[in-house]
């Protein structure tokens, strides 16, 4: 094998590296992404939940003649944090291309 040769070896392989294409390892990861932050999102939720809903039994349990409104609140509350949720939920898989 002579310097020629061995030249023309790896000019080819540097002109087949330079030709492959880069973009799909980067767009792999994009699902893997989405999923993580839809995690996220549900995992902040729940903890949002957990504790809107420790605080409103402890205002009840601190006045108990205000349980009704609490609950009532705490109901509400608890709807529009799980709304975010679900939000986040269909959000995050349409930003995959």
């Amino acid at each position: 094998m002579d310097l020629v040769s061995v030249a023309q070896t790896l000019t080819n392989a540097v002109v087949a590296a330079e030709t492959t294409p880069v973009v799909a390892t980067a767009v792999s990861y994009a699902p893997l992404g989405a999923g993580i932050a839809a995690g996220l999102a549900v995992l902040g939720a729940g903890i949002g939940i957990g504790l809107l809903a420790g605080k409103a039994l402890e205002g009840a349990a601190r006045q108990p003649e205000m349980a009704g409104k609490l609950q009532t609140t705490m109901i509400l509350a608890i709807a529009f944090v799980e709304a975010l949720a679900l939000i986040a939920l269909m959000v995050f898989p349409f930003l995959i291309k």
